[in-house]
């Protein structure tokens, strides 16, 4: 008995001893590593990723922000990323692949930015909306061997060169150590459309379609007040593509359940809804698809 006992003591002294020193982690390194992909989650390139990144970061914390992105999407990448990055700590690393031209000529590239996060990932665009925002101070092209795999597949740079970069960038090496500098008018910029004012309509498209069919455009608030400034005795009105006009509600549920309405979402852009319901099955539309907003004729 006596033996057990001191058995299960050591165990316990072993156990604290082995644990306790790496709780402070956490205080040495204050900002994770996060992923963003049109990956999806059948298939096992996620998880490849970040297997990677265990071998060369295995004190990372690794945020998985959306392996959702629709496949070959850049610009709902590019608007994920862009809605995401700025509630993240300073000096978060951002990988992001959503790479249709995989294995071509396109560069894989690594951005510091003057807020302090870095952006990896191809260089189609993908990384421009929130590099832009945060304030490009650095670029690279991703060319050392040394910080990158050995082996370099022509369909997957996502755990061949960008999860190995964004896992030496999180240990400390300097963007510089990654590859080449490049100019900020040298890599690709991605523009979305801009809204189209007339004189009693204002004309946007959907540019994003959420996982509940919500169908983002590209109308902000701002612009929005802008034009309804015109208009001061009268209430405006939403469209998608041809329908019926709908109303401009503060919340989802200040609609009748099953009901269409409009509303300015959490990306403080407008968006056609379904209460309880989805919008882009409703509606047929996706993006491309024409949202008006106009002053209302009478009582929606």
């Amino acid at each position: 008995m006596r033996d057990r006992t001191q058995r299960r003591e050591i165990a316990q002294r072993c156990c604290f001893a082995v644990y306790y020193p790496v709780m402070p982690t956490l205080a040495r390194s204050p900002f994770p590593l996060a992923i963003i992909s049109d990956f999806g989650y059948r298939d096992h390139y996620a998880g490849a990723m970040k297997g990677v990144i265990a071998s060369i970061a295995p004190g990372a914390a690794v945020i998985d922000i959306t392996h959702g992105i629709p496949a070959q999407s850049v610009v709902a990448g590019a608007i994920a990323l862009r809605e995401t990055w700025r509630y993240f700590p300073a000096r978060t690393v951002f990988l992001v692949v959503v790479d249709p031209g995989v294995g071509t000529a396109r560069a894989p590239i690594a951005i510091e930015t003057r807020a302090g996060a870095r952006f990896v990932g191809p260089d189609n665009g993908l990384l421009w909306l929130a590099a832009n925002q945060a304030g490009i101070k650095r670029i690279v092209k991703l060319t050392s061997p040394r910080h990158r795999l050995t082996n370099v597949s022509a369909t997957f740079h996502g755990r061949d060169i960008f999860a190995p970069a964004a896992a030496y960038l999180w240990r400390g090496a300097p963007i510089s150590a990654l590859g080449p500098a490049l100019r900020s008018i040298s890599i690709v910029q991605l523009d979305l459309p801009r809204p189209v004012d007339s004189a009693r309509q204002l004309r946007g498209e959907v540019i994003y379609v959420d996982g509940f069919g919500n169908l983002v455009s590209n109308i902000d608030r701002q612009t929005a007040e802008q034009f309804g400034s015109r208009f001061r005795h009268k209430s405006l009105s939403v469209r998608i593509k041809r329908g019926a006009a709908m109303r401009l509600l503060d919340a989802y549920g200040d609609a009748p359940k099953g009901a269409p309405l409009a509303i300015f979402g959490s990306f403080g852009l407008l968006e056609v809804a379904i209460r309880d319901g989805n919008a882009a099955a409703h509606f047929a539309a996706g993006p491309g698809s024409s949202v008006s907003l106009a002053a209302a004729a009478g009582r929606i």
